[in-house]
């Protein structure tokens, strides 16, 4: 019983690790990449859908993306959904392809990002600790109903915090790369 709640808690800590990675990705750095419109909702026929749903999204070279709608009578709303996005980028329109310069980040935009790179890491940390409390709550229930030993139980625990000190771990060096990444010229 206690080895299913280690493994559960494992899943979801990894699960919480690749949510952060994810969301890392969709955070702007001073080149082109195609995750940055990741975020980008597009209205299309009165429905709200990602924008690698209505087009396909290409990085032609360091600093250009081009956006390939494809219907191209969606051409605007992705313009539009582009602008929205406070992404800093000022879409090009020419009716069916939507190109998009990523212009060098000023040390002001640097740091805002790696602010928000930082509020997504402290974000998903608070999940990974919330997992871990979870877990020894079910692990003490274990404990209360003498299902399992108290010497089981109380190394079930040290292993659910060494699962969660790893896990944090990872999401620190996840940060400082992302953060190199940022600040890098």
């Amino acid at each position: 019983m206690d080895k299913e709640i280690i493994g559960k808690t494992k899943q979801a800590m990894l699960k919480a690790v690749e949510n952060m990675k994810k969301e890392f990705a969709s955070i702007r750095t001073g080149r082109a990449s195609a995750s940055i419109l990741d975020s980008v909702e597009v209205e299309y026929y009165g429905t709200s859908l990602g924008i690698n749903k209505v087009a396909n999204v290409v990085i032609k070279e360091a600093r250009f993306i081009e956006v390939k709608p494809f219907d191209k009578n969606s051409a605007g709303a992705i313009e539009k959904a582009i602008l929205k996005s406070n992404l800093g980028i000022t879409p090009v329109n020419d009716g069916s392809i939507i190109r998009l310069e990523v212009p060098p980040l000023t040390e002001d935009r640097r740091v805002e990002f790696t602010g928000a790179a930082k509020k997504v890491q402290e974000e998903h940390k608070v999940e990974l600790r919330n997992i871990r409390r979870q877990a020894n709550e079910e692990l003490k229930a274990l404990n209360n109903s003498k299902e399992l030993s108290e010497d089981l139980i109380h190394q079930a625990l040290e292993d659910v915090q060494k699962l969660t000190d790893n896990h944090i771990n990872d999401a620190d060096k996840l940060l400082e790369a992302k953060t190199k990444e940022i600040m890098e010229v």
